[in-house]
This record gives structure tokens, sequence and C-alpha cells, in this order.
């Protein structure tokens, strides 16, 4: 009894900390939400303008955009990478590569953006080895497709982080047997492998769609806030100069809240339904 009451005072300092930073703001943010600084009422003002704004619109499908596209292509690659460094087995090529993933996962935010303006800028190295040769055709770091590559880029590393150990509830046997039975690399695939690792593939993705939504300095340092997504749509709101509304700030920030509690149970009601979990 006495271990268990110094273990839950141990845990007191961790409970304050989430309280102060994470409930307390919280709740901070579902308040204000409903207060219109331009009706100067309580109310749904700030969402109704939110949503019949088509400049907010264009946020909200820019951020969704950006963050879906990225993260399926990020889940893909991540999806190959995980099964090719499983099939190397456990030597020191796995160990370095897993370590080097580690380190790139962290590698996001202005050191991102910058070595991508150094690459792909308007004048990056990459950029005029292509357009002297003919090769870049339209592209554009700082359009939405630019966007997209920067964002899938750091989604990698995380999705290979989080897919990886899957790849071990795969058992060599189950391929063995299969194809004992006649069956292609693509039915084992479509019949056993995938529907053993859809329950890591959909929490990964629902990962890495939260990680890009939230995403903020990466965007801000390349594009110095003139991209039009919701993060930074929000930070103009809460400590802008000319388009300061902290309310309205808190009315979007509520809606990425709602989307992503409506996106985390889908994905759970779809793993409760998949194959590794049916009964």
């Amino acid at each position: 009894m006495k271990g268990k009451w110094l273990a839950l005072l141990c845990l007191l300092p961790f409970t304050l900390f989430y309280l102060a930073f994470q409930i307390a703001p919280l709740i901070w943010i579902v308040v204000n939400s409903f207060w219109s600084d331009s009706m100067e009422a309580w109310g749904l003002g700030n969402y109704q303008d939110i949503l019949t704004s088509p400049f907010y619109q264009q946020a909200i499908t820019s951020s969704l955009k950006i963050s879906i596209l990225s993260s399926l292509y990020g889940l893909i690659i991540a999806l190959i990478g995980g099964y090719s460094l499983h099939q190397i087995g456990n030597g020191k090529l796995q160990r370095i590569i897993m370590s080097f993933t580690n380190m790139t996962s962290n590698f996001a935010g202005v050191p991102l953006a910058f070595a991508f303006i150094i690459l792909l800028g308007l004048n990056g190295c990459i950029t005029l080895l292509l357009r002297k040769y003919g090769l870049l055709g339209d592209f554009r770091l700082y359009s939405i497709d630019g966007m997209i590559l920067v964002y899938t880029w750091f989604q990698i590393p995380l999705g290979l982080l989080l897919l990886f150990p899957a790849f071990d509830g795969l058992k060599k046997d189950w391929e063995e047997a299969s194809a004992l039975l006649g069956a292609s690399r693509i039915r084992y695939w479509l019949h056993i492998g995938l529907p053993v690792l859809s329950p890591a593939l959909i929490g990964t993705f629902v990962i890495l769609l939260a990680n890009a939504l939230g995403a903020y300095a990466t965007i801000y340092a390349l594009t110095s806030g003139n991209f039009n997504v919701v993060p930074v749509r929000i930070a103009a709101l809460v400590s802008g100069d000319i388009s300061l509304d902290p309310n309205m700030g808190s009315a979007l920030a509520m809606l990425l809240v709602v989307l992503m509690s409506a996106i985390t149970v889908i994905q759970q009601w779809i793993q409760r339904r998949s194959y590794l979990n049916a009964r």
C-alpha cells in the first residue's frame, strides 16, 4: 500500500503538468470558441463565419488535401521500406538504417524548410539542374504540390518507425504455406499480409494525418505564413497584428479537434471489424 501511494505521489508532477498545459488550454479554447467578437455575444457565430467564408474553406480544403495525400504517400513508402528492412534481417545494415530513420524523424520545422529551399527553391541546386535540362515542368516548391512533397518527406521516417514492428506479426511460414498451395505473392498480400497489417496501417495513417494537420513550423518557414492552411490561420488569428481574433482561432482549433476525433472513432471502428480482431 505504501508503494502505491509513493507511485501516485511520483505521478503528481506529471498530472499537474498535464492539467496545466493540456486540459486547461483545451477548456479555454472550447469556451472562447463560442464568443464572437463581431457580434459581441455567445453562440455559434465563429463557426458560422468559418463554414461560410471562402477564405477559411480554402484553408480547410488545402490542409486536408496536403495532409491526406502526404500521409498516404508516406504510408506507402514506409510500407515498402518496412517490408524491405524486415526482409534483410537483424543485421548491421538494418540497425544503421533504423538509427538514421530515428534521427530524420526529428528533422522537421525550420531546418527541413531551409534544406528544401536550398535544394528545390526558386534558385535551388536541384531546381537549376532540372531547369537546365528542361525537366522541371510546372513544379514550384511553394505551390500545393511542393507542400505535399515537403510534408511527405517528414512523414516517411515517422511512418517507418511506426510500421516496422508490425512486420514481426507476419510469419514466414504463412508465405511458404500459401506458395505451396499455389497462391501468388499478390494473392498472399491481398488475403494474408495486408489484412494482418491493416490495424497497424490504419493506426499509422491516422497518426500521420494528425501530424500533418497540426504541422506549422515547416510551412511557415517556407512561405512566411503566406500559404493558406489551418495552422497558419490559427497562428495569424492568435498572434497576428492585423487580423487578431483569438476566439475565431479557438473555433478553428476546435474544428480540427472534432475532425481528428471523428477520424479516430472511425479508425477504432474499422480496427474492431478488421481481420486481426475478428472473432
